[in-house]
């Protein structure tokens, strides 16, 4: 009969060499720009309609405040998990 699988979730330390570090830098990167993870825009659908932009509705694209703030957002949501 087959061994149950451990329900250990305790997570494994990171080895302290340049590969790892090397490896964690290319996670960052690529989760800075939005590749991994959530969804890097959770701007309303309505901001992007005609009427959204005509009432001068933030996005991202259109408002580097707007911008920042929403990456702030995201990236607190990240460290949260």
């Amino acid at each position: 009969m087959a061994e149950a699988k451990s329900k250990t979730t305790a997570p494994q330390p990171t080895p302290k060499d340049g590969v790892a570090e090397a490896i964690q830098e290319e996670v960052d990167a690529a989760e800075a720009q939005g590749y991994l993870g959530v969804a890097t825009d959770p701007t309303p659908n309505e901001n992007y309609t005609l009427a959204g932009v005509t009432a001068g509705k933030p996005t991202p694209e259109t408002d580097p405040e707007y911008a920042a703030e929403v990456r702030r957002k995201l990236d607190d949501e990240a460290r949260a998990r």
